[in-house]
């Protein structure tokens, strides 16, 4: 990852900037009928690339509006500057990626604050919480790419407002220079010596990494799915015996020593080890076997999307062999992993590499999903304060 905050990290400056950028912005209202086809089919209503003409028709509408919009990526986020480049080279259309250091509810934000105007993100990228927001509000267009039958039916909505991408587990990465005995396990992290060591990655009322972080640490206490206030609990603790700190961990934050200990995603702790092998930083990836959770991210097309077109075939990159794959070279796991393994197109050297993990990940549904969410809304501000 860069030196900014991770696109999940949120407030911060990062919402200020999008709050800013929308009041500023009076862009024009998207032209959509330059993504109709000659016989009247159009982009924006689309809901799957045969729905639209087929494939290469999509392509051509995609190639006239010449633009895509993002929001909240960075590129070093689960190799998605691969993947940018990757679309860029392969269709010559201009990605334009707004606010890297964004978060999840960020993304939201844009999308109601700009709606009919030209500089709306056209494609979200979401932690899955805040995928099942977005589709309650009614902004995410339904739309199933090709492989979308090969999704796994927990991971997707039914109406194809929403499906998962990439995930992996919450992770614990340390720096083995500056810790002496890094921590593996949620119970590890109470010891005194850790003191003022113990960082997440964002706010978990807004990120979805910091709020995988609490649902962890909720299962290696007591708790459950239905059940998160042990994770709180857990947190509070950690800060009442001063090892945790509020600063959010970036690699900047890993970098300087500011936060030695990092709860993350494994996939970029991963990351973090190969990119700080250069700079002298020895970053040791551990998933807790106290705390076992893994969590998807969600792609969505936003109902009004100023390039419709350009919007559905980003889907269609993402959900092709060749985008799965870059997932996996960024250590995340890829939602259509198994399809892959099954139809032989899997990089198998990239999924040799991932961070070793026992046992088949199970998720939260929605409604426990959104009960949590309540949840740390009202108790984590009282669970790290003073």
């Amino acid at each position: 990852m860069t030196v900014s905050l991770p696109r999940n990290a949120v407030l911060g400056g990062s919402l200020a900037v999008v709050a800013a950028l929308a009041l500023s912005a009076c862009g024009a209202a998207p032209d959509n009928a330059s993504t109709k086809t000659k016989d009247g089919k159009s982009a924006a209503t689309a809901t799957s690339a045969a729905d639209f003409g087929g494939l290469d028709a999509l392509v051509k509408a995609a190639k006239k509006e010449g633009t895509l919009h993002i929001i909240a990526v960075p590129r070093d986020w689960a190799n998605y500057g691969a993947l940018i480049d990757g679309f860029q080279k392969k269709y010559g259309i201009k990605i334009e990626d707004e606010s890297p250091d964004g978060s999840s509810q960020d993304e939201i934000n844009a999308v109601t604050s700009r709606k009919g105007q030209d500089r709306a993100p056209d494609v979200l990228d979401l932690g899955s919480s805040f995928a099942l927001s977005a589709a309650q509000q009614g902004l995410l267009a339904p739309y199933k790419v090709a492989s979308y039958a090969d999704i796994a039916e927990a991971q997707k909505d039914p109406q194809a407002r929403w499906f998962n991408d990439y995930g992996g587990y919450i992770s614990i990465g340390c720096d083995a220079k500056r810790v002496k005995t890094c921590p593996t396990t949620f119970k590890d992290l109470l010891k005194p010596q850790y003191k003022g060591q113990v960082a997440l990655n964002g706010n978990p009322t807004k990120s979805g990494s910091a709020f995988g972080g609490v649902y962890a640490a909720a299962l290696a206490n007591g708790g459950s799915f239905d059940d998160i206030q042990p994770g709180l609990d857990f947190f509070a603790k950690l800060k009442k015996n001063g090892n945790y700190t509020p600063v959010e961990s970036t690699p900047a934050t890993v970098e300087k020593g500011e936060t030695p200990i990092s709860i993350d995603w494994d996939y970029l702790n991963a990351g973090y080890a190969d990119e700080f092998k250069s700079k002298g930083v020895d970053w040791k990836v551990a998933i807790p076997s106290d705390g076992q959770y893994a969590m998807f991210y969600s792609q969505a097309i936003n109902k009004d999307a100023p390039h419709p077109a350009a919007a559905r075939l980003w889907q269609e990159y993402l959900y092709s062999a060749e985008g799965q794959n870059l997932w996996l070279k960024g250590y995340a796991r890829p939602a259509l992993m198994t399809a892959l393994e099954k139809a032989g197109t899997l990089d198998k050297t990239a999924a040799a590499k991932l961070p070793k993990v026992t046992g088949t990940p199970s998720f939260p549904t929605e409604d426990q999903q959104s009960k949590a969410k309540t949840v740390i809304a009202q108790g984590w501000g009282k669970a790290v304060s003073g």
